[in-house]
């Protein structure tokens, strides 16, 4: 992720590991099918941008082995020590404020990251200089706005409840710089940069056990800001999540779309 004085979602809070072990259940298959059909094999050299956690850094590793190379750089990489051994060099910084930690790259891969990064474009330029000709980019990213809800059948009280924490959850978001509609414009966007065979998908889960988990993590872990903000109540809070524990919710993410090309 970006530095920001006003980061919402802040990989040192007790809830970020809770969260990334939630996406990597949601979205690890999603963008483990993607590295694969790149061809992703033994002596590749990766960035995974903004890494968070272990996830996809780990899986990287096996992939290129001990001839490879994998750099994982965030802005707090407090989660990623324990993946610190070769192949992987951990580094700490920020994609839209940094130069490229390196030049090259076979692959480039950012999930979940430029929507909160306030200058997406100078982010997403740096990604492609550091490939190589020929090299990969892989970029995922929510986008909240084409799907705004967390419980799209609003049928009862537990779902509107949701569904108004979700929009305060969205409203702290753009306030901070986050472009909720940013990943319906990836592949125009990797067009426009140069990139060649620009394709993308979109994964949308509609209800699972991590679904619930991410909700729960994410509504604890802004839960001060949102009470702060006017934009719900404690008691809210702990009625939504004693809904949420209780099961009964089909719970959702926002579409993540993966768009991918290749440097000319």
């Amino acid at each position: 992720m970006t530095q920001s004085d006003g980061y919402l979602l802040d990989n040192r809070q007790a809830e970020a590991g809770q969260r990334f072990d939630a996406f990597a259940t949601l979205f690890d298959p999603t963008t483990f099918r993607h590295l694969a059909d790149f061809g992703l094999g033994l002596g590749w050299r990766c960035w995974e941008v903004g890494a968070g956690g272990t996830s996809v850094v780990s899986w990287l590793a096996k992939k290129v082995g001990p001839t490879g190379k994998v750099v994982a750089t965030d802005i707090d990489t407090s989660l990623l020590l324990p993946a610190a051994r070769p192949p992987v060099e951990v580094r700490v910084h920020d994609v839209g404020a940094h130069e490229p930690p390196g030049e090259g790259f076979d692959l480039v891969h950012a999930r979940l990251v430029l929507v909160h990064v306030p200058d997406r474009e100078r982010a997403l330029h740096s990604m492609i200089r550091a490939l190589r000709p020929g090299g990969r980019l892989l970029i995922e990213d929510a986008d909240p706005a084409l799907q705004p809800l967390v419980c799209p059948d609003e049928y009862g009280p537990e779902q509107q409840l949701a569904n108004r924490l979700r929009k305060g959850f969205r409203s702290l978001l753009a306030e901070r710089g986050a472009d909720l509609s940013y990943g319906r414009r990836l592949p125009r966007l990797l067009r426009e940069a140069g990139l060649r065979d620009v394709q993308a998908d979109a994964y949308f889960p509609l209800t699972s056990p991590a679904c619930a988990a991410l909700e729960s993590a994410t509504v604890r872990q802004i839960r001060d800001r949102l009470v702060a903000a006017g934009l719900a109540t404690d008691e809210d809070i702990d009625q939504h999540l004693a809904n949420v524990a209780a099961g009964g919710m089909d719970l959702v993410t926002a579409p993540m779309i993966s768009a991918w090309g290749r440097k000319a």
